[in-house]
């Protein structure tokens, strides 16, 4: 959203940053994608084994299309991992299935953050959308108060990434504690540590660009009331 010195003091390092990140999470995920776990265990069994050894038997596992489209719903209660990880026996395929199981087990320990999560996507997700929109006719009426709309709305969206933060690492954290308790074998589990934390500096790179521009919209607020 609009280029000037905002863009490249607040937004442009945070681009170059999330740009790092997902470099890096690639970087770790192809490397260990071709590593197979000690024990042969595909992403499938390692969710499942999981879910059982806590008692969560009647959440599901399930394949779904694209590259790291893993993801625990908990509307319906299924756990989805992309088809590489889903029957891949991989390092990396074992610590993504455990971290969407860390998830699930949030969700049945009623982790607040997760709560909190879950109740405030919904919003952000709808204003996410509008945001530009009522920047955009700020600018262009010479309203400040839309570009104030605009700020509120995105205020919303940089909650929604700081609450992710610590519902991530908890679950990598939940993640690496399961695989420690004798699903992975001990020279597996540094690899592991890798790929997790490697996916866990996305949500930071995530949450400080969702930062950068909100600081840029501040930044543009106080230039239209000068």
């Amino acid at each position: 959203m609009y280029y000037g010195s905002s863009w490249l003091i607040f937004v442009l390092p945070t681009l170059l940053f999330a740009a790092f990140a997902q470099m890096r999470i690639k970087s770790s995920f192809n490397k260990f994608s071709k590593v197979s776990n000690a024990n042969g265990y595909t992403g499938a069994q390692v969710a499942r084994m999981i879910l059982d050894k806590n008692g969560l038997n009647n959440i599901s596992v399930e394949s779904v299309s694209g590259t790291l489209t893993d993801h625990y719903d908990p509307r319906t209660g299924v756990i989805r991992l992309s088809s590489d990880v889903y029957s891949s026996n991989s390092i990396a395929a074992m610590s993504v299935a455990a971290h969407e199981v860390g998830h699930a087990i949030q969700h049945a320990e009623g982790y607040m953050p997760l709560i909190l999560r879950n109740n405030i996507a919904p919003v952000a997700g709808f204003g996410s959308k509008l945001v530009g929109v009522f920047v955009l006719l700020g600018l262009l009426m010479s309203l400040p108060m839309l570009i104030d709309i605009g700020i509120i709305l995105f205020l919303v969206v940089v909650a929604f990434q700081i609450i992710t933060l610590p519902v991530e690492f908890n679950a990598s954290r939940r993640a690496l504690l399961q695989l420690e308790s004798g699903i992975a074998s001990n020279e597996n589990l540094e690899p592991a540590k890798k790929v997790l934390n490697a996916a866990a500096l996305t949500y930071v790179a995530a949450t400080l660009a969702a930062v950068g521009q909100l600081l840029r919209l501040l930044s543009m607020s106080n230039r239209r009331r000068r």
